[in-house]
């Protein structure tokens, strides 16, 4: 479905065709004066310097070429504006067209396409802290974007699985527990199928044993040693690793359901690993990885850097593969597997240099083709609400399970308070609006910006809020509830300013989508989604709805709240959270 700007500027080409004049001339902006008009064509005072005419003179004779019946108001203005304001009937139109095509008439962009959404970034055996909620949250609402618009859209966790931190824990378990048999080369199997560990120890044993290797070089020198060992394939190592493996993805599964984020694939460093081999070999036998100072690395820097961009260190002097490496491998292997158009990394914007490289060698390479967006989206940290690092009492970083537990424990106490709903239904309210404020209180800001996370006002019902979201949902399936079915009423004319700003808010989603999209910046929906809001909102108060009596404007006015309810479900659904049926 064409976008309303897209279809008054065709108009406007006509229209200056018509007078005479160029017709390139007749592109369309929203206005910036929403005070004087919607929209708002500059064209004539472009036009004057070709046609050696006043911009005003031209401005006139364009706007007597266009068709009345679109318009409220056309009004040419010194020193050359053509200003707009669309008609009802104009309106009417448009958006009865919404209301019965497919997705509101989104054009889907990104269809025949394929995305990759690489985003989340655990790290096995170590638990979620609040650095994984930023990349958790805006990634799923990418990913959620681009399958909206018609990508075929793959969400991949990649998991930091294959690293030091699998020594660290397998030295770690072997001064505990020496004795076990997948220390002792000699054992055959079959290996135990219970852990010899659970959750809570998996999560001591790391930060242990990490503390460990910085002051005991025997034991960093061990986990070296047993790394290797792991990665080269020994039995016992190898099944330690796939007890770390199921211990720590039940956790994992359960923490990223509750924030309702959900990947399409749970792959990591470990499957990457084995590509790793053949690749390396492939750019030293075409030259592109070489040797310097004992390890192997890949130059990328460009005669028209204006900075220094390092070589990408393959191997290091002493032989290990690093990130730079596994990337490279994971990119050979989403080449292979999925042939994307676009990949997208959503990541802590620290890590700017490190995809630089890895992207230039990848393109440089041939791994992946020209033609492929790589994109790198670096956001920003999440700051307490005084703007200083998020820490709790002890100084230590906060694990995402237990902001969670107090943000849900805060929110709850509101419910209660309130009375917002029945005792039975407390709980799954109380999730749902949590969900809202901390996901729109997090992408409502500017990704690549740090915030501060503010408890208080995330959860309020009033303002700049995803639970001010929820109530105005709320409240519209409260009206629809009281009037019947409604699915099936078409939509009219507006017959107040209060729902001519509603339909003009409405026109404005697909196109809303395509930035965001473009942009890689879920704040622009939220920024949407509360406009969508004010307007309905205002509508509402403005307005008599249910008790109208001329039973025509009636069903308009349901018929239009109800298109309204459908989009803003499906905007927060694509931010990743839902709306509870009472408030």
């Amino acid at each position: 479905m064409q976008k309303v700007l897209d279809q008054i500027s065709e108009k406007m080409a006509r229209a200056f065709a018509a007078a005479g004049y160029d017709p390139s001339y007749g592109k369309v902006t929203v206005s910036n004066r929403p005070d004087l008009c919607e929209y708002q064509c500059n064209g004539a005072l472009a036009a004057a310097k070709q046609y050696h005419c006043a911009p005003i003179q031209i401005a006139r004779a364009v706007a007597e070429q266009l068709d009345q019946g679109d318009y409220d108001m056309v009004e040419a203005v010194m020193p050359g504006f053509i200003n707009l304001k669309l008609s009802g009937a104009f309106l009417q139109q448009y958006v009865e067209a919404m209301r019965t095509e497919p997705d509101f008439g989104t054009e889907k962009s990104g269809a025949g396409k394929t995305v990759v959404v690489d985003y989340g970034g655990a790290n096995v055996a170590k638990p979620l802290h609040i650095g994984h909620l930023r990349p958790a949250i805006i990634g799923e609402a990418l990913k959620r974007l681009h399958r909206y618009l018609g990508y075929h859209t793959i969400g991949d966790v990649h998991l930091g699985d294959w690293g030091l931190q699998m020594g660290l824990i397998i030295a770690e378990l072997h001064r505990r527990q020496p004795e076990l048999p997948y220390f002792d080369e000699a054992f055959t199997g079959p290996y135990p199928t219970e852990p010899p560990f659970t959750l809570s120890e998996l999560e001591e044993i790391y930060p242990t044993a990490s503390a460990r290797k910085k002051e005991d070089a025997d034991f960093a020198r061990e986990a070296h040693i047993a790394t290797f060992e792991l990665q080269k394939g020994r039995p016992g190592y190898r099944a330690i690793w796939q007890h770390i493996m199921h211990v720590s993805l039940a956790d994992l599964h359960r923490l990223y359901d509750a924030l309702d984020v959900h990947f399409d694939v749970w792959l990591g460093e470990s499957d990457a690993d084995p590509l790793i081999p053949d690749m390396l070999a492939d750019l030293k036998q075409r030259g592109f990885a070489v040797e310097s100072e004992g390890a192997l690395v890949f130059p990328v820097a460009e005669p028209t850097d204006r900075k220094e961009v390092p070589p990408c260190i393959l191997v290091k002097s002493d032989g290990a593969a690093i990130y730079a490496t596994t990337d490279l491998a994971t990119l050979v292997q989403r080449q292979r597997d999925y042939a994307p158009d676009k990949i997208l990394y959503v990541t802590d914007k620290r890590q700017a240099l490190h995809f630089e490289q890895v992207f230039r060698a990848a393109k440089k390479s041939g791994i992946i083709p020209e033609a492929t967006h790589l994109e790198h989206l670096g956001h920003g940290t999440m700051n307490g609400s005084d703007g200083k690092p998020f820490k709790t009492r002890d100084g230590g970083v906060m694990r995402l399970e237990t902001l969670l537990a107090d943000m849900t424990a805060f929110v709850r106490a509101k419910v209660v308070e309130n009375r917002i709903v029945e005792d039975s239904e407390v709980d799954a309210t109380t999730a749902k609006i949590t969900l809202a404020a901390l996901k729109y209180g997090d992408l409502s800001n500017q990704p690549t910006k740090d915030y501060n996370f503010d408890v208080e006002r995330f959860a309020a019902f009033e303002g700049n809020t995803g639970p001010y979201l929820l109530y105005t949902i709320v409240r519209i399936k409260s009206i629809l509830a009281k009037y019947g079915a409604w699915e099936s009423l078409p939509i009219q004319a507006p017959a107040n300013p209060f729902a001519k700003d509603v339909m003009l808010a409405l026109t404005k989603f697909g196109p809303t989508l395509e930035t965001a999209l473009r942009s890689s910046s879920p704040n622009v929906l939220c920024a949407y989604l509360f406009d969508l809001a004010g307007a309905v909102n205002k509508f509402y108060h403005e307005t008599r709805i249910l008790t109208e009596e001329n039973k025509t404007l009636r069903e308009g006015y349901i018929s239009l709240i109800g298109l309204a309810l459908n989009v803003l479900e499906t905007g927060i659904h694509l931010l990743g959270f839902s709306a509870p049926e009472k408030m």
